[in-house]
Order: structure tokens, then C-alpha cells, then sequence
């Protein structure tokens, strides 16, 4: 999986640094993104995967961020929601394939954890 996210990551055109610091990279703005999203009082929800690593998910992961770049304390994050914008378009054939993603409504501060947990999965 870990060589699937970085064929990903190359593939949506963040190879100018080393697979690894582009992940790492994500992590850091992910983090950035949690503390904004932590401190709002709009408590915004997002739909969020009851497991990330599930391969059914993919789409919905990436209505979340849609989601979530559509909140105004997203706007400074722009270069973030970029990276997953090349990512959609890469995995798009593959999601006529999805199957039944269980979901649940939660903040939005969870669905980045979610984000960051299977970021960090790939690293390992």
C-alpha cells in the first residue's frame, strides 16, 4: 500500500522532493488544517469513513475535502486541496469499482485525523 500512495503522490505531480517529504509535506498541512478547524465555532461535519484504508471509500474521502475546502478558514490551504484535486483525477477510473463505504457525520477536526492516520500508515 505504502508503494500504491507513493505512485499516487508521483502521479498527481508532487515528485519535485522525495516521495517521503511530500508525504510528509501533506502531514504538516493536515496538522495546520486540525488546529484552524479546532479552534472554529462553526463545528462544520463531514462524512466521514468509518475506515480510511478501505478501498471503497475513495470517493468519499475526496467529497470531504471538497467539503472541507469549501469552509473559509480552508482558503490558505489551497496548495493542500490542489495535490488532492490531481489525486481525484488520477483514481477517478478506479471509483466506477467502489463498493459500499459505511459512513458516519462527524467534525470535521476527525475526518483530518482520519486523513492523517492513513497518511501515516503509508509511511510506515
Amino acid at each position: 500500500m505504502k508503494t500504491h500512495l507513493c505512485l499516487l503522490l508521483l502521479a498527481a505531480g508532487i515528485s519535485a522532493a522525495p516521495h517521503m517529504s511530500s508525504m510528509a509535506e501533506l502531514l504538516t498541512l493536515l496538522q495546520q488544517m486540525w488546529e484552524v478547524m479546532a479552534r472554529d465555532s462553526q463545528n462544520l461535519r463531514i462524512e466521514t469513513p468509518d475506515n480510511i484504508n478501505d478501498a471503497s471509500c475513495i470517493s468519499t474521502i475526496f467529497e470531504g475535502t471538497e467539503r472541507l475546502k469549501t469552509h473559509p478558514a480552508m482558503k490558505k490551504f489551497s496548495a493542500f486541496f490542489q495535490i488532492f484535486e490531481r489525486l481525484k483525477q488520477f483514481l477517478t477510473p478506479s471509483l466506477a469499482k467502489e463498493g459500499k463505504c459505511d459512513t458516519e457525520r462527524r467534525k470535521a477536526t476527525i475526518f483530518i485525523e482520519k486523513l492523517m492516520a492513513f497518511i501515516r500508515k503509508e509511511l510506515k
